[in-house]
């Protein structure tokens, strides 16, 4: 049994709050008001207008919305607020996703939608944002609070006089739920859902009574005091103790690894992970949801473990190594391709966002992992044998063959030209797919944005979130990687990028069919009804925004193509469809959908 040193208790501040800010502009609420605030106008001292300051100071200023008759009061005080700008979207999966990808840049995101039919659509991508540990506030239009308690049957419901189903979906994909129907303890509820969803870097729930958005209260009648979230430090004597101990597992090692996990981003600790690697001079590796969290110019990178389809001779180093340092990590079934990792248990040390396990031996608790990596990377040994012999068998990549004159175009030819593109005022968006795979192959740039949506892997996903990312840093341009089967499903919002202004690039890459599932399992299913994507596109652009659309099936129209995007049409949304082969992928996805469908075909346990 693992041994736990230090107890939780012990790192709390004394005021209860635990947590840190998923950005340094991000604090927690006071209870109380200092005497200095300022007085506002009964006009602003409402319900909805509280909600739209909290809103601006945690850090959101634009929120994704769909209206519904339930929050149409709502909304009109959100927009009251001078920093707030309102995003309509076309349905309300794709404002979640937006809310999802805003999160990503920002630290935070919000959506607002109607009761029930407007829960339940965004349910989906809530459930999504809190799989990848993303703040995400979202707003709920509920009912007139009179019906509360009442035997009465409501539209927008499933016909019965129990309006909690909208609040029972939300519990098991979110941290914290508020439903808001009494004015008393709206401003406490409202505060405390934000102050959840920023200390625990999940999503929250707020259902607020339609009667009540416009209503003026005493407790709304003066500036919220501004959040500051209490900090959260490790239990000292369990820190040292982690420390000392995976000091001696390390120092004992002849060729130790790094590996950085997605949950480097939760934790804040991408800085230390850097920091550690200085110090350490191990060789430096990211698993593939980690893509973009550590810099790829570090001078002992690897690129991506992802067990058999890693960057070539990563896996060899790490699973070689006589220990390794995960983290971070999710070790799921397509993290781990099919749960095929050659790795063992007692060569590990693992590191959590508020824990340290060392082999199989003891895990330490209440240790943060930023101040952990940090304070290893002030001891540790130096030692680069690792890197050393991964230098020793390292052999450049080659290039792929040119297209010839006529030929059609090969995604591999097309990332030559993508690669070109990328910059530290770029950020790129990987939809699940072959462009998980494709783009995984991408050396970023410093400064370069990169997102994908590994863990719940939802297609459609990266239309809103590019949208949502897009929205939060205008001064980045955006580029997208879509399969034709994702697009259709959540296709409408390209209209809010057009209507908004967006200058993003977006590829879609059409090969007739979901090619993801292929390689896991194929079958007729899989192949879908062709669209004139451009056209579509024409047609929702429809003369209004600026606009720009291309159709590309050679190598030298993809060229072409990329230099009008970047030049003549810089300035506006492009969207490039890019037709290739129904068989045209990566080699990585071929191996990949093959352990992951033996994982998934595995016979019953015998019973």
């Amino acid at each position: 049994m693992d041994t736990k040193i230090g107890s939780i208790d012990t790192c709390k501040p004394t005021n209860g709050d635990v947590g840190s800010p998923p950005n340094s502009t991000v604090a927690t609420i006071h209870d109380s008001v200092p005497a200095t605030a300022i007085s506002i106008s009964s006009s602003e001292a409402t319900l909805g207008r509280h909600l739209a300051r909290r809103l601006v100071q945690a850090g959101v200023t634009d929120i994704f919305s769909v209206p519904g008759d339930f929050n149409l009061t709502l909304l009109d005080h959100l927009i009251a607020e001078p920093e707030l700008k309102n995003i309509g979207c076309c349905n309300e999966l794709n404002a979640g996703y937006a809310a999802d990808g805003y999160a990503r840049s920002r630290g935070v995101g919000a959506c607002v939608v109607t009761f029930t039919v407007g829960g339940l659509s965004v349910l989906n991508a809530i459930a999504g944002a809190y799989s990848e540990n993303l703040p995400v506030i979202c707003i709920v239009g509920g009912p007139n609070s009179n019906d509360f308690g009442t035997n009465r049957i409501l539209h927008h419901t499933i016909g019965l006089p129990d309006f909690s189903q909208e609040l029972r979906c939300f519990q098991t994909v979110t941290c914290y739920q508020a439903v808001v129907n009494h004015l008393e303890d709206a401003h406490e509820q409202i505060d405390k859902a934000i102050a959840t969803a920023l200390r625990e870097s999940k999503p929250v729930y707020i259902s607020i009574s339609c009667n009540l958005a416009a209503i003026p209260h005493p407790t709304f009648a003066r500036d919220p005091v501004p959040f500051s979230l209490a900090p959260k430090f490790s239990n000292k004597m369990g820190l040292e103790a982690a420390v000392d101990a995976t000091l001696e597992f390390l120092n004992k090692a002849v060729k130790p690894v790094m590996v950085g996990g997605v949950k480097l981003r939760v934790a804040k600790a991408s800085d230390a992970f850097v920091e550690l690697a200085d110090a350490s001079g191990y060789p430096v590796a990211v698993m593939p949801s980690a893509k973009g969290l550590v810099p790829e110019n570090h001078p002992h990178f690897l690129g991506t473990y992802w067990g058999a389809v890693s960057t070539p001779f990563c896996s060899e180093i790490v699973e070689s190594a006589d220990a390794y340092i995960f983290a971070g990590p999710i070790f799921n079934d397509y993290s781990s391709t099919g749960y095929s990792l050659l790795l063992k248990k007692e060569k590990a040390v693992v590191v959590h966002p508020d824990r340290v396990t060392v082999g199989n031996g003891p895990t330490f608790g209440c240790v943060l992992m930023a101040e952990f990596l940090s304070a290893l990377a002030k001891r540790v040994k130096r030692n680069e044998t690792a890197y050393e012999n991964y230098h020793r068998i390292f052999v450049p990549e080659g290039k792929p063959l040119k297209c010839k004159q006529g030929e059609p175009l090969r995604v591999n030819a097309m990332f030559q030209h993508i690669q070109k593109m990328i910059s530290s005022e770029t950020a790129v968006i990987a939809e699940t797919g072959d462009s998980w795979f494709n783009c995984q192959k991408l050396k970023l740039p410093k400064g370069c944005g990169y997102e994908f949506q590994m863990q719940y892997g939802s297609i459609g996903w990266s239309v809103g979130a590019t949208l949502g990312y897009a929205q939060a840093v205008p001064e980045k341009r955006v580029l997208a990687f879509i399969g034709d089967g994702s697009f259709q499903v959540t296709a409408q919002d390209i209209s809010t990028m057009i209507r908004n202004g967006q200058k993003t690039i977006i590829f879609l890459i059409n090969n007739g069919g979901y090619t993801i599932e292929v390689e896991i399992h194929d079958g007729p299913y899989n192949v879908i009804k062709n669209w004139n994507y451009t056209g579509l596109v024409d047609a929702i652009h429809n003369g209004e925004g600026n606009c720009w659309t291309a159709k590309v099936r050679y190598e030298e129209e993809l060229v072409e193509a990329i230099k009008t995007a970047t030049t003549e049409k810089k300035d506006s949304l492009c969207f490039i469809e890019v037709i290739v082969h129904k068989d045209d992928t990566s080699k990585e996805l071929l191996e990949w959908g093959s352990r992951v469908a033996a994982a998934n075909g595995r016979p019953p346990n015998p019973q």
